[in-house]
């Protein structure tokens, strides 16, 4: 399964949506300082600073067939979402101009939340025109830096963000990074239940930047 924002009335809400298939379920320049207001984050836990490589996905014979490939992090759990013909959640499934295509599961590692790949067509929208558009679908997005660097041996465009609403204890925190491939750009996304498992998660999510290549 995978879990979709929607937008209603400018908060952000979880959908979860099942999707009945064989496999399923498998972002510097500061653009807004965000302020003080609002409530404060939960004080993270302390997130590991290095983490044991468990394999890979994105290459031949993997879960996920994808543009990229990186390392995933000991136990995480990497499955193909699978949309099929179904219109409508091909719809929620994209994001600005990428789709869903590959979900990494952290539950398996003990942290409650995901690695996201997303997918576009080639395009040419830079790197952080992507992320732009890809957080223009997430209205309550604030806090916003966009950030070049290099992801692997790529040039990527990362940035990070937060989320805030009504429906949450406080902000919580997200990050991506895209890379553009011969086929299309590709977004991978980290995203917790809050922002303490953003923090315990961060590491397996830098392994895949630190790894991502073409193939």
């Amino acid at each position: 399964m995978f879990v979709v924002r929607n937008s209603v009335r400018g908060t952000v809400t979880a959908v979860l949506v099942a999707v009945s298939v064989a496999v399923t379920g498998c972002t510097s320049s500061a653009q807004d300082d965000g302020g003080s207001g609002g409530k404060a984050a939960p004080k993270p836990r302390t997130a590991a600073r290095s983490v044991t490589k468990g394999g890979s996905v994105g290459g031949s014979g993997s879960a996920c067939a994808l543009p990229v490939t990186f390392d995933l992090a000991a136990s995480w759990q990497p499955e193909a979402v699978q949309l099929g013909e179904d219109d409508a959640l091909k719809e929620l499934a994209r994001q600005g101009p990428v789709t869903l295509v590959c979900e990494i599961d952290a539950k398996p590692a003990g942290s409650i939340g995901f690695l996201r790949v997303w997918t576009g067509d080639r395009t040419d929208r830079t790197l952080r025109q992507v992320l732009e558009a890809f957080l223009a679908d997430e209205p309550n997005a604030g806090k916003i830096t966009y950030t070049d660097i290099e992801a692997g041996t790529l040039p990527a465009t990362e940035v990070g963000y937060t989320i805030s609403s009504e429906l949450l204890d406080g902000p919580q925190k997200k990050r991506a990074f895209a890379v553009s491939t011969p086929r299309g750009p590709v977004v991978v996304h980290l995203g917790g239940l809050d922002s303490a498992e953003y923090e315990e998660m961060l590491p397996a999510y830098e392994l895949a930047k630190r790894t991502v290549r073409l193939g």
